[in-house]
């Protein structure tokens, strides 16, 4: 069986999760400014400080919000497609809009939390984790290539998106071992 609707499905389903965890999350913040959010672990791994930033509602509202929409959309179209339904190429498309947008943002928060907050957050990183196959399994089946080793890419991209943390935290990490 092919991966794209197991991987609109599930991952769709992941990223709702977890978009509705951090809107929570927000919406605890909002009514405590001491309320400490469950992600918030250390000085690294801190929810708390990033949805406390500008970058945390770029568009005048939670960013978390976004996640339940999309992610909405791409469980729902999953789940048809598990069904069984054929959908018309506009879908495809419109499908295809959506994601990359959503995976240009994402590695725009991703630079920003590495480079700009110098925070991390796990809720975050799942959004991250999930975006990035559903972009990238969405693209093969719009352009169908004839591309054998599919999984190499996202195993680079995650290794390179792994890097960047490494070098962003260096200092932090290095102090642990």
């Amino acid at each position: 069986m092919k991966p794209v609707p197991w991987v609109l499905a599930i991952g769709g389903f992941i990223g709702l999760v977890a978009s509705f965890v951090l809107t929570i999350e927000k919406i605890a913040l909002l009514k405590d400014p001491f309320y400490v959010p469950t992600c918030s672990i250390n000085p690294v791994l801190s929810c708390g400080s990033i949805m406390k930033t500008a970058q945390a509602e770029v568009f005048g509202f939670p960013n978390p919000l976004l996640g339940i929409a999309g992610f909405a959309v791409v469980t729902t179209v999953g789940v048809l497609l598990l069904a069984g339904v054929t959908l018309p190429r506009w879908v495809w498309l419109g499908l295809q809009v959506g994601v990359t947008l959503g995976v240009l943002f994402v590695h725009w928060l991703i630079i920003q939390s590495l480079y700009e907050i110098g925070a991390l957050c796990p809720y975050c990183m799942v959004v991250w984790a999930v975006t990035i196959p559903i972009f990238w399994y969405t693209t093969l089946r719009n352009v169908r290539p004839t591309f054998q080793y599919h999984s190499v890419v996202l195993i680079l991209w995650y290794l390179l998106i792994a890097g960047g943390i490494l070098q962003a935290f260096w200092f932090y990490w290095s102090t642990l071992v």
